[in-house]
């Protein structure tokens, strides 16, 4: 059995009728497609390296503990691996349809917490693969080395990998009831041991806290509220998703050229593309801004490979109000600098830890409460995921491209993830089905934002 962190049991918590809580990927092959068989295979020859792929969750009786994975003895690769067609005329439309019905659906909590669909009748002979997985098992940086094991990084499939899984016995409740009893009293000495290796290194400790420190006082400058807007609201279960393509070497040329990081630039155009959309709406975007959640990576280099989430946040605001591409990278150069001085995702990352030491009751009731309060204070959720530099093969087909999917909770109605793979910077937006219909608008006003950002770096 293996306890889940605070913030991974939040992702299950936070989850509802409305709110999926599982990220994605849509992959597309050269042709042609393999076998059910083949894809069957290579995936079973992986699964020895993700033991969390045949486990599912046991919530403990009462919230007297966190939820935990365990081995799940009915494991059946065949239910999480699905096999479709597109229908007529088979073009990128009706791909970017499937991902909105599959991804509208919720993972079976009575199962491991992942499904693949393997699509095939695409254009040009190309075949995807369509990934789905619950938010508590990765987030996206875990994610993406999760891809890299499942797929091959040779043209030749790679040998399968020696399996002897059997599943360990499952826990009957009083076991579950007994053990959280047991880490319940158990973990004030933990808490005691920690702080005694803390006074060993004071100065260490105090730089923290006052990192810590400077994060919180950069976060009370984001409480208030932002403006109405169409992008905020109620939202319904079902999604639509579509994409735009960029590519790292146009990014770099208007990098080299204008100033900032890759991930300023991506933030530049993402702005043309939310501008687009409002004015598209019929709403005033004069002086304003569209305000970000975005997620930051605290994984250090030796927890990769670790399929949990060690994620933080920042808030940056997208100036939506400047006609001018230039004058919108400038503003979100010297945004990004600051944030990054003032330590708002070191302070993110202290408060979501301070959740490790709340009862699993207290835990499991605040954030479904949280997650009630109207949210007034983000428009949208903008994740930037880096992918391999090299090209990944599934039964011998090279992947051509691949394409995020990030989920919606509470009144956010538009969210982008970016996915960067083999020198091409894809994003990937998901928007409420009801509400959020021309995202199409969005996607096209990044790839303008691109162009007219490049003629001007050239």
């Amino acid at each position: 059995m293996d306890r889940m962190s605070p913030l991974d049991a939040s992702f299950l918590h936070v989850e509802n009728a409305v709110s999926h809580m599982h990220i994605g990927s849509v992959a597309i092959f050269e042709g042609p497609v393999p076998a059910y068989e083949e894809f069957e295979a290579m995936v079973a020859g992986k699964l020895p390296a993700v033991p969390r792929y045949r486990q599912k969750v046991r919530f403990v009786p009462l919230q007297l503990g966190r939820p935990l994975w365990v081995d799940d003895p009915h494991f059946n690769l065949g239910y999480h691996l699905r096999h479709t067609a597109l229908a007529a005329p088979r073009g990128d439309q009706e791909l970017r349809n499937l991902v909105g019905r599959v991804m509208s659906q919720q993972l079976d909590r009575n199962k491991p917490l992942w499904e693949m669909w393997m699509v095939d009748g695409l254009d040009h002979g190309h075949w995807a693969l369509v990934s789905k997985v619950h938010h508590c098992m990765v987030d996206g940086v875990s994610g993406t080395d999760l891809l890299t094991v499942v797929l091959d990084s040779e043209p030749e499939p790679a040998q399968p990998l020696a399996d002897d899984w059997h599943a360990e016995s499952e826990p009957t409740d009083v076991r579950l009831v007994v053990d959280a009893l047991g880490a319940l009293v158990a973990s004030p000495y933990e808490q005691l041991r920690a702080a005694r290796s803390v006074t060993r290194a004071p100065r260490q400790v105090v730089t923290q806290l006052t990192e810590v420190a400077r994060g919180l006082r950069a976060w009370a400058g984001v409480v208030r509220r932002t403006p109405v807007s169409s992008i905020n609201g109620p939202i319904g279960p079902h999604r639509r998703w579509d994409w735009a393509r960029t590519t790292l070497a146009d990014v770099k040329t208007v990098r080299r050229a204008l100033g900032g990081t890759v991930n300023d630039v991506v933030l530049t155009v993402l702005t043309r593309g939310f501008r687009d959309l409002l004015l598209a709406r019929g709403e005033d975007v004069e002086n304003r801004v569209v305000r970000t959640l975005v997620p930051v990576s605290v994984r250090t280099p030796g927890e990769r490979g670790t399929y949990n989430n060690r994620v933080s946040a920042m808030i940056a605001e997208l100036p939506v109000g400047m006609a001018s591409p230039v004058e919108r990278l400038t503003a979100i150069r010297t945004q990004m600098d600051a944030l990054k001085e003032s330590k708002q995702a070191v302070a993110a990352e202290a408060l979501t830890s301070l959740s490790g030491f709340a009862p699993s009751m207290l835990l499991a009731l605040g954030t479904r409460v949280a997650m009630r309060i109207p949210q007034r204070n983000v428009n949208t959720v903008t994740t930037n995921v880096p992918g391999p530099q090299w090209r990944l093969f599934a039964c011998g087909r090279p992947m051509v491209e691949a394409f995020p999917f990030v989920p919606l909770a509470s009144n956010v109605r538009v969210g982008v993830a970016i996915f960067s793979y083999n020198g091409l910077l894809n994003y990937g937006v998901t928007g409420d089905y009801d509400t959020a219909p021309d995202i199409a608008v969005l996607c096209a006003g990044v790839e303008a934002g691109m162009t007219e950002l490049l003629k001007i770096a050239e």
